[in-house]
């Protein structure tokens, strides 16, 4: 049974490094391309603050089940919130394609506060791909224990990173043009 689990482990491995390196490599190349003759999609913003912070609650709640230990809700959440997020991205992404770097135009402490959040958010934005994913093939794959020591990882994270998103377009939404 151990070496079934261990078996189906081992089969998504690839998907998770390929996926990790993938996804930040191809936003990032993406970063560099703008759509000829489209109107900037600025009404995105909000909508994907609005998918950071719906993710957040969305990862409470998955919290809140697994300790009550309702896993079939904690499951269903917890691919919602990776729904969430793959929808975020995709979104974002859409926006950056179509309008240019908004900058942030505070001054004083918030301008150093605005860029430790950015920076964290994003690099940790990067860090979470492979950590969300193996969490999520340990949980599949019933290594259960497993699955809890890298949640117990994952989870505050991702909910740094879904909280700081808010903070960030917060903070630049009075700078977008």
């Amino acid at each position: 049974m151990q070496e079934q689990r261990e078996n189906k482990a081992a089969k998504y491995k690839p998907w998770v490094w390929i996926l990790s390196i993938a996804i930040p490599s191809v936003v990032a190349l993406l970063f560099l391309v703008r759509i000829p003759n489209v109107a900037p999609l600025r009404f995105l913003p909000p909508i994907y603050a609005a998918i950071n912070a719906t993710t957040a609650l969305v990862l409470l709640f998955a919290f809140i089940a697994i300790k009550r230990k309702n896993v079939q809700l904690h499951e269903g959440l917890m691919k919602t919130a990776i729904g969430l997020s793959v929808v975020f991205l995709v979104m974002y992404v859409a926006y950056h394609m179509t309008a240019d770097p908004t900058p942030y135009g505070g001054d004083g402490i918030l301008r150093g506060v605005y860029y430790f959040i950015l920076i964290s958010h994003i690099l940790l934005s990067i860090g979470i791909i492979p950590l969300v994913l193996v969490t999520y093939v340990r949980a599949i794959s019933k290594r259960f224990g497993e699955h809890k020591k890298i949640a117990g990882y994952t989870f505050p994270i991702w909910m740094y990173i879904a909280i700081t998103g808010v903070i960030v377009y917060m903070m630049i939404s009075p700078y977008y043009v």
